[in-house]
């Protein structure tokens, strides 16, 4: 791993050896077409770790106030997402 601290979605593209099931992979390529294929998976890549990190944040707010109702999930979700659309980044993961 690099010492530079990359945001989600920034840094010089890196070659990396992903294994997908031959039908997930077939599916993406008709989608998208073989041009996009690395875009899509790079997409789909960054949405699940922003979600990891919200969820992360949402689970330390848990353990210190106690649930959180669906709605105010929902919510939070919305608000993270316009907060780090606005300044253009989401935080390191991890």
């Amino acid at each position: 791993m690099s010492e530079t601290g990359y945001n989600i979605g920034e840094g010089p593209a890196t070659r990396v050896s992903l294994s997908l099931p031959e039908g997930t992979a077939e599916a993406i390529r008709a989608r998208v077409g073989k041009r996009e294929f690395s875009a899509f998976v790079t997409a789909a890549v960054e949405r699940e770790l922003r979600g990891q990190v919200l969820d992360e944040y949402l689970a330390d707010y848990e353990r210190r106030r106690g649930p959180v109702s669906e709605t105010a999930r929902q919510r939070a979700r919305q608000i993270f997402d316009e907060v780090f659309a606005e300044e253009g980044q989401w935080p390191v993961a991890g």
